[in-house]
């Protein structure tokens, strides 16, 4: 009995935390809408003409009545798909459709009847060209977008053929035998040349997309998918993980505990909304990495506030270190949590507590402590995306210090709020853009960037509608990604 308990209990337990790992919020979303996919197709058509115009059909031996013909060297020479459609397909991906489109080929025959021997060029053009074909589109294991599956159904209802040559207008009674096994070799060739591109080409240009990447020398991102894309008839939806990471220590992560961010808009081509845990985990992981301390001191100290220091503390000099009164002072701020992030409609603002320890600084000797005060500021951020770059800019809003001592040494500090302030305005707040202003890309692949950007504040996150602008073609994209695939293995 007291066994089946404790399994129930594992497996109520099991149960629960599987529910909790799916219920995981995304740190960072987009949804490409229709719009975007209506500027997609234009480079999706340019490219699946170029796949098929380097289609290679194989020679064709054959015999009709006393004829014998090789037909060899077929080329496609123009495509006209004016009939061409990229939409969603609910629950599944893309699907790129043509209809009555139009294929101009030529070929070389060889042909013999009786003792007479001929050659000669055909131009052929193949009518009522119609191309079905559906992209499922999924999660892979490492978190990436990607084309696991494609459907494809092609058809030519016709094919007309001119025969050029000494005996041309003889021959024209062969061009519907010939012309029959064409359509029907063609027909057998659209759809694996489009379903190599797809799971081949364009899913290597989808490996171009940071999934785990560096931001700088202390900190990564991961933006791996956490479910499957949602694809419905007007939008494709992506939730990532949106975490930053220290890279000196991956494992230790920041818990997602914000709200999840909401998507309504369908008016631009793209969105991207950004919740506080896709900020807060930024800022979890530069304080896990050290780097939100600071020294000021020497020129780093502003005339000012070294004077109203050494004014304010000359009494506990005095007292305690006389040969020091005219030492070199400093100030040394050290971040005692990670800074929290509250976004609201108003706006987005980052809360920061950090300790400031007033230091002279003995000739040859080690730095000694006269006083510790506890610093609170409220800084607003403002978001900015440019191109495929996140950036955020920092402005000091509200700042107060405080003894660690006393409330009466909390008194004496009231002249140094204002000089504070100033030097937090003059060296922290420029550190702190220094590292934000870079930004961080956003998971698009190179050749796409956000134009026309608006941001829209909302409680507990960010959306960014924008419009999209393809800097390459589809074909130069995906052989960029080729190229950075190549270079990635032999690195290996």
């Amino acid at each position: 009995m007291l066994r089946m308990t404790s399994c129930l209990l594992s497996l109520f337990l099991l149960s629960v935390l599987s529910i909790m790992a799916a219920a995981q919020p995304a740190g960072c979303k987009i949804r490409i809408t229709d719009k975007g996919l209506d500027m997609l197709k234009f480079e999706t058509q340019k490219f699946v003409e170029e796949e098929l115009s380097n289609i290679s059909m194989p020679e064709m031996l054959g015999k009709e009545g006393r004829f014998q013909y090789t037909i060899t060297d077929v080329k496609i020479t123009e495509l006209n798909l004016t009939h061409a459609d990229l939409q969603f397909v609910p629950e599944v991906g893309l699907l790129f459709d043509v209809q009555n489109s139009s294929i101009s080929l030529s070929f070389h025959r060889r042909i013999l009847y009786w003792f007479f021997y001929d050659t000669g060029n055909i131009n052929a053009s193949a009518e009522g060209v119609n191309i079905n074909t559906v992209l499922s589109l999924i999660r892979d294991d490492e978190g990436r977008l990607k084309i696991n599956n494609v459907t494809c159904d092609a058809k030519i209802d016709k094919m007309r053929a001119k025969f050029s040559g000494t005996l041309g207008k003889v021959y024209d009674f062969l061009s519907k035998f010939l012309t029959s096994g064409m359509r029907f070799l063609l027909n057998q060739q659209i759809c694996p040349a489009l379903n190599h591109s797809a799971l081949v080409h364009v899913n290597s240009m989808l490996d171009t997309i940071p999934v785990r990447t560096e931001v700088d020398q202390f900190i990564g991102i991961d933006y791996s998918l956490i479910d499957d894309p949602v694809v419905t008839s007007r939008s494709l939806d992506m939730h990532f993980k949106g975490m930053f990471f220290d890279l000196s220590n991956p494992n230790d992560k920041l818990a997602n505990y914000a709200v999840n961010p909401v998507i309504r808009e369908y008016d631009r081509m793209v969105y991207l909304a950004l919740s506080e845990f896709f900020f807060d985990s930024g800022m979890y992981a530069y304080y896990r990495a050290g780097i939100f301390q600071m020294d000021i001191i020497n020129e780093k100290m502003p005339k000012d506030l070294e004077m109203l220091l050494r004014t304010t503390y000359f009494g506990t000099l005095m007292m305690l270190y006389p040969a020091l009164v005219d030492a070199p002072l400093s100030l040394h701020l050290a971040v005692t949590s990670p800074p929290k992030t509250t976004i609201k409609t108003s706006g987005a603002t980052v809360g920061m507590t950090a300790s400031v320890k007033v230091m002279v600084l003995p000739p040859g000797q080690p730095p000694i402590q006269l006083s510790s005060m506890t610093m609170e500021s409220k800084f607003n951020a403002k978001v900015s995306i440019k191109g495929k770059r996140l950036a955020v800019h920092a402005d000091l809003r509200r700042f107060k210090i405080f003894s660690n001592q006393s409330a009466l040494e909390s008194l004496a500090l009231i002249p140094l709020q204002a000089p504070l302030k100033a030097m937090l305005q003059m060296s922290v707040v420029p550190l702190i853009n220094n590292w934000t202003k870079k930004g961080v890309r956003i998971p698009l692949a190179d050749g796409m960037d956000f134009i026309e950007e608006v941001v829209e504040y909302h409680n507990g996150f960010i959306v960014i509608g924008a419009n999209l602008h393809f800097s390459k073609g589809l074909r130069e994209m995906i052989t960029g990604g080729n190229n950075q695939t190549e270079a990635e293995t032999n690195t290996v």
